[in-house]
């Protein structure tokens, strides 16, 4: 059980990283050339793998790749929705509450055997 707390707390970090990666750029680097955002990101990602490959070989551990997997998407869309609300002020849709459904069918799916 240790390793899967474990697990979720890099993958929450890494998930941090990722998404001020992949998106953060959108807000603060719009007047910029891609290149600059690409790089920037690039930088930022790099601390991303630096939690993310310890947590997929810690919770390799005691899950399965699937379950790993489905586990690192409920991470991104739980860090993702706050980021896009808060960071990125999107307006809240309830399509985030139908994914957030699919994704509990997903990990009820992934983990039933356990």
């Amino acid at each position: 059980m240790r390793e899967i707390w474990q697990t979720i707390l890099l993958l929450i970090m890494s998930n941090v990283f990722m998404t001020f990666a992949w998106y953060a750029h959108l807000k603060e680097l719009n007047h910029k050339p891609w290149i600059i955002a690409a790089l920037i990101s690039w930088s930022i990602a790099f601390f991303e793998y630096l939690l993310q490959v310890p947590a997929n070989r810690i919770g390799f551990t005691v899950l399965s790749v699937a379950q790993l997997k489905i586990l690192q998407e409920v991470i991104t869309l739980t860090v993702f929705v706050p980021f896009a609300l808060l960071y990125l002020k999107e307006p809240l849709k309830l399509d985030y509450l139908w994914a957030a459904l699919c994704m509990v069918g997903a990990v009820y799916f992934m983990f039933r055997a356990r």
